[in-house]
């Protein structure tokens, strides 16, 4: 059953195009915002930051963002006048 699933996707990908599974996608978001409010994206993203806090801990947080750091200060340009 799961095969049969990946291979009609697999078909549908290739008749209509990725750009296809892209607006289905923002058109699912965009309906449950209007349904639920954007308060409901907040909700599910507390959870599940919570759900990575009790499984990694909080130094993961620290780790990533220090991570995240290094590469935006790397990034940056130098302006010498």
């Amino acid at each position: 059953m799961v095969e049969a699933g990946r291979r009609g996707g697999q078909t549908v990908k290739e008749e209509r195009g990725r750009e296809f599974f892209q607006q289905i996608g923002k058109k699912g978001g965009q309906a449950t915002k209007a349904k639920y409010g954007p308060e409901f994206f907040s909700s599910i993203g507390r959870k599940g930051g919570e759900a990575v806090k009790k499984e990694r801990g909080v130094e993961f947080y620290s780790s990533i963002g220090r991570k995240g750091g290094s590469t935006s200060r790397a990034g940056r340009r130098k302006v010498v006048k």
